[in-house]
């Protein structure tokens, strides 16, 4: 395996990684179809086996304090995307990808990494295996159909919702119980020593 720069002929590798990589967590529905590209500059690797794309990290970073990052003093990154394709996990891919993006944020001069990611126990316990700290939340909650009732509605004439995602920030996640797609939505930071 080697692990190197992200290059344009990647792109579909890298869909590909990062589309089953997602399959099997509280983000199966957030597909893309091509690689995002940044507003800043960015850190962005792969890890290539047998020319196949097995895992990728893109780290967007600041070039001013908070332009990127919720959080934080002085410059940090963002960990936009950290994804091992499923035929290749607990293999320490994830690792050492997230160890090649830290040393290059260092020689950036950043001093740390922010990540936020849903309610997957087994990606928070990664996380933390690798000395990030949960140090906030808020809730993904999704509405379909009779979930919205009393809920969500269009201000448009003859405009109706038939669902939504929202973001919520406040204290009484139990109004949602009845939805069934209700997600904490968790940042982790890491300092770099």
């Amino acid at each position: 395996m080697i692990i190197r720069n992200y290059e344009e002929r990647d792109e579909e590798g890298w869909v590909r990684c990062r589309t089953l990589s997602f399959l099997h967590t509280a983000y199966f529905d957030n597909v893309l179809n091509k690689k995002e590209h940044y507003a800043n500059p960015a850190i962005e690797l792969v890890a290539e086996m047998d020319n196949q794309i097995v895992g990728l990290i893109d780290v967007e970073y600041e070039k001013e304090e908070k332009t990127v990052c919720s959080r934080g003093e002085r410059l940090g990154g963002m960990i936009w995307h950290i994804a091992v394709h499923p035929d290749f996990y607990r293999q320490g891919i994830g690792e050492q990808l997230l160890k090649n993006a830290e040393i290059l944020a260092k020689k950036l001069g950043l001093n740390r990494f922010e990540a936020w990611t849903r309610d997957d126990q087994w990606v928070q316990n990664w996380y933390e295996k690798m000395n990030f700290q949960k140090v906030d939340s808020y809730y993904h909650i999704y509405f379909e159909e009779n979930e919205m009732k009393g809920k969500i509605k269009g201000e448009i004439p003859n405009l109706y919702p038939v669902k939504s995602f929202a973001h919520y920030v406040g204290q009484n996640i139990e109004q949602f119980n009845d939805n069934q797609r209700v997600h904490e939505c968790v940042c982790y930071e890491k300092y770099f020593g």
